[in-house]
């Protein structure tokens, strides 16, 4: 008989978490394993909503059967209270960071390569198996033990509570950014969608020296991304003179659309051999027309996350050029609120909870 999540480990731990497709989050009491020789203990400050966590509560993520109980959170912010015998990289009061992996083999080709999020034995920091067969939870919850090799230093000059969307949402457009070359002096790039995973990759590419065009399915959003967040230019994607005038004109797209959507005329923005590099997770398939990328070398592509060198120097760059997302803090009993928000797009631009503050309150 498969134990209880409370007696699984020998360390009691208390989050909040799902435990059917209703995605309903409340309470939840279960257990972490003790901290091992490489292992690092961190309280959780604040962890950011991601449609991706949202996806995993209701059980319609095409990639992965959710297994209730889960307890969501990847974008996670802490500080650490024990490390093992064998940490090097950390100490007791340091605030780190950890994002959607908690392990990898370490071994194969993606791992070596610094995108361990392809790794065949990918271990997610919740809804994953541990090394040990139990189950991973996640940030919604007091404290997380990891491998020293799965998390990141949070620099001292970036404020906790709007750092912890670049542990997924940043890393998500600042890997397609570098690995294709889409972010530097001399590019031009389309951002589609204006939402949590947007509005970062708007800054972190305009800071890493590209020309930006946000790509909108409404005019509604022009102010805030010309005037502040500091894009170039703006695209209505319904206005298909706007669209036509702009065809040809990209180096690259990165779509955070999690919506189904159509994307040929993306395609048609692009320059010959323009890469529209897909980050969004649509809840169905999306229909790819063939033709617009014989005729001009164009590559449909996706990115998901990246790897942990990347994340740390992204998080570093992030420090440097005071890039932060923009948020709002919520307590923990607000957060099938949140949920229900986020579904309709009625957040600008995170939900980050305030972990350390509002969990204790909540336990029964």
């Amino acid at each position: 008989m498969a134990k209880l999540a409370e007696e699984e480990h020998p360390v009691k731990a208390f989050g909040w978490a799902a435990r059917d497709p209703s995605g309903h989050l409340s309470p939840f009491h279960f257990s972490r394993r003790e901290t091992g020789e490489e292992d690092v203990k961190f309280k959780v400050l604040y962890c950011g909503i991601c449609h991706s966590d949202l996806h995993f509560i209701k059980n319609d993520v095409d990639f992965s059967a959710s297994a209730y109980p889960i307890v969501p959170g990847h974008e996670i912010v802490g500080e650490v209270t024990e490390v093992g015998s064998k940490v090097t990289k950390f100490k007791v009061g340091d605030k780190v960071g950890m994002g959607g992996i908690a392990g990898g083999c370490g071994s194969c080709d993606n791992c070596i390569n610094d995108y361990t999020a392809c790794c065949p034995k990918l271990i997610l920091s919740f809804n994953g198996i541990d090394h040990d067969g139990t189950r991973t939870y996640g940030g919604y919850s007091d404290f997380m033990v990891a491998n020293e090799n799965f998390i990141v230093r949070v620099p001292d000059d970036i404020p906790l509570d709007a750092a912890s969307p670049l542990l997924c949402a940043g890393i998500s457009l600042w890997s397609p950014l570098k690995y294709f070359g889409l972010g530097e002096p001399g590019k031009h790039v389309g951002i589609v969608g204006l939402g949590g995973l947007g509005h970062l990759g708007v800054r972190l590419a305009k800071a890493l020296g590209s020309k930006v065009t946000v790509i909108s399915t409404s005019s509604g959003k022009k102010n805030e991304a010309l005037e502040h967040l500091g894009a170039d230019s703006f695209l209505v994607s319904s206005d298909q003179d706007e669209m036509r005038a702009a065809m040809g004109t990209l180096d690259g797209i990165i779509d955070t659309v999690s919506a189904v959507h159509p994307i040929s005329p993306l395609i048609d923005l692009l320059k010959t051999n323009g890469k529209l590099v897909i980050v969004g997770i649509p809840s169905k398939p999306l229909e790819l027309p063939v033709l617009p990328l014989l005729l001009g070398r164009k590559v449909v592509t996706g990115s998901g996350g990246g790897g942990m060198k990347g994340m740390q120097e992204m998080i570093d760059f992030a420090a440097k050029h005071n890039i932060t997302a923009d948020i709002e803090l919520i307590t923990m009993d607000y957060v099938n609120t949140a949920m229900e928000r986020l579904a309709k797009g009625d957040v600008r631009y995170r939900f980050v909870i305030d972990i350390a503050n509002t969990l204790p309150a909540t336990k029964p």
